[in-house]
């Protein structure tokens, strides 16, 4: 029997069916195994975005389902496919393809890095798939000019929260920013590997 845990979810590691290669860890909830299970692709659930995720739908690199099992506890599932392309959003084969003495003392978490990464994620994917009401899609639309007054206003923003005494309302304008920051990145062809990168030069 498959066990979720408390949000309705199962980590499903992902394995090239061909080589034994690991390619991704991901989450599903019973909507997206049963998908899985129907095939012919791969489904997961985003925890960024709340919802069902159909791997493939927007880069057109689809997880082809050969197997689903379950681990001895029956709360993890390995997923072997045959995969039609990149499995990383970076274009890397696998998203295991950093040594971890490469990412130095900062590791990506849900409270630091990661959360960016997969921001920058739905942020790609509305710039592929514009989405009819998305804000993200609307700035993509009014052009890299657009993008950039905003980063300008939420900058001044933040300097402004930052002289006052309401920590809540400057984490939320640094929250602003970053964001937009992302937006501009992705209008730029450019990602936040590249930052990462950048910011662990100038430490050395």
């Amino acid at each position: 029997m498959v066990r979720f845990n408390d949000r309705g979810l199962i980590p499903a590691v992902v394995q090239d069916s061909s080589t034994g290669e690991v390619l991704t860890l991901a989450y599903m909830d019973e909507e997206a195994l049963r998908r899985t299970l129907a095939g012919p692709d791969v489904w997961f659930y985003s925890r960024s975005r709340h919802e069902l995720w159909h791997k493939g739908e927007t880069s057109g690199n689809y997880f082809q389902v050969k197997s689903v099992t379950a681990d001895c506890d029956g709360d993890a599932l390995l997923v072997t496919v045959d995969p039609a392309g990149p499995a990383c959003h970076t274009g890397e084969r696998t998203c295991f393809h950093k040594p971890l003495e490469a990412l130095g003392e900062d590791t990506a978490t849900d409270v630091g890095p990661g959360i960016l990464d997969e921001l920058f994620d739905v942020i790609e994917q509305r710039k592929a798939s514009p989405v009819e009401g998305s804000y993200t899609a609307s700035l993509f639309a009014a052009g890299r000019e657009r993008i950039a007054q905003k980063i300008i206003e939420e900058a001044g923003e933040s300097a402004l929260a930052g002289l006052g005494d309401d920590r809540g309302r400057l984490t939320q304008e640094i929250a602003d920013l970053l964001y937009h920051s992302l937006v501009m990145l992705s209008a730029a062809g450019a990602s936040p590997d590249q930052v990462w990168e950048e910011l662990r030069r100038r430490r050395k």
